[in-house]
Formats: structure tokens, C-alpha cells, sequence
């Protein structure tokens, strides 16, 4: 037993033997292009092992009540609230701040547009700077306050309001602010 052993391991250990022609050949003398190695090949079964059946007999369960199982409620992953994991490219952060601001960048925008027919463009240069600042710092810490709390945007959002329709809410006010400052630039006046 220790012999045969010993030769499997020399085998799979070293496959390769050189001979003197310059060749390579294993120790069965076949070509070792014939021959090839998966040394990090593993198989593992995920089958589980056939119980014997035992033969069907009626079985009747015992008068006492038993307790419901309580649902086990998956753990929440962990939430990063390092600095530089919230505001990184693909965190939670940028986007959806951005999001925000254009959503109501794009409201305001279009109301003070009807109600004083004014372009943004035009809004901007009559004092809308430091509207903008204020508006922007207040619901940037809003947004950052959660996060590095370790609440997720995920965690709080429930049917119809959910964080992918605000994402997405965000992205197209991002377009409509665009759109309509490009509009009101290349037009030349109010887009209304």
C-alpha cells in the first residue's frame, strides 16, 4: 500500500521526465502533448446523500400545540460610513445628491420661469447664485447626515417611492436642467 502510494505521489509530483533527444515524455513514455495537468481542479458535490425510505405509515402528530416558526429576517449588510466610501465614484452619495438638487433646480427653475419669465440662464445672473449654494449645502448635508450614520438609501425605501425611482427621478431632472438651460441659450429667450 505504502508502495503504490509513494508512486502515485512521485507521478502526479513530477510528470515530466526529460530524456536525453530533448523530448518530453512522462513516465509512461507518452508524449506529454498528449498529456495535460489540472493541478487547481476540484469537484465537490452539493448532492445530498438518498435517505432510505422507510415504509408509509400514518403518522398522527401529538395533541400539543406547537410553536409558529418566527420568519428570520436576512441581515442587513454592513454600510461603509468612511468619507471616502460615501463620496466615492460609484457610492452612495454623488449621484443621488446631484439627483436631488437637479430635481428641484429643475421645479424652481420652471416656476420662477412661469411666474417671472425668466430663463435660467437669466435667473442665475439676478441673484440666484447664492440661492443655489444654500440650497445645495443644506441638501447635501441632509443626505450625508444618514449615510454616515450607516443608514442605507435601500434600507428606507418601501413600494412606489423606492431608491431606484429616485435615482432614476434624478437622472432625468439632471437631463431636464440641461436641456432646458441649452434650450433657452439656443432659442434666446424663456423656453415658456
Amino acid at each position: 500500500m505504502a508502495a503504490s502510494s509513494y508512486a502515485m505521489q512521485s507521478i502526479l509530483a513530477n510528470p515530466l521526465i526529460r530524456i536525453s533527444s530533448g523530448s518530453r515524455v512522462n513516465q509512461f513514455g507518452v508524449p506529454a502533448l498528449h498529456m495535460r495537468r489540472n493541478v487547481g481542479l476540484r469537484v465537490r458535490s452539493m448532492a445530498k446523500e438518498e435517505q432510505p425510505s422507510e415504509p408509509a405509515t400514518p403518522v398522527t402528530p401529538p395533541p400539543s400545540v406547537e410553536p409558529k416558526p418566527q420568519p428570520v429576517s436576512a441581515p442587513s449588510p454592513k454600510v461603509s460610513t468612511k468619507f471616502s466610501d460615501v463620496l466615492a465614484f460609484s457610492g452612495p452619495a454623488p449621484e443621488r445628491i446631484n439627483g436631488r438638487l437637479a430635481m428641484i433646480g429643475f421645479v424652481a427653475a420652471m416656476a420662477v420661469e412661469v411666474a417671472k419669465g425668466q430663463g435660467v440662464l437669466e435667473q442665475i445672473s439676478n441673484g440666484g447664485i447664492p440661492w443655489f449654494l444654500g440650497t445645495s449645502v443644506v441638501l447635501t448635508l441632509a443626505s450625508l447626515i444618514p449615510l454616515f450614520q450607516g443608514v442605507s438609501v435601500e434600507s428606507k425605501s418601501k413600494g412606489f417611492m423606492s431608491s431606484d425611482a429616485e435615482l432614476w427621478n434624478g437622472r432625468f431632472a439632471m437631463l431636464g436642467l440641461i436641456a432646458l438651460a441649452f434650450t433657452e441659450y439656443v432659442k434666446g429667450s424663456t423656453l415658456v
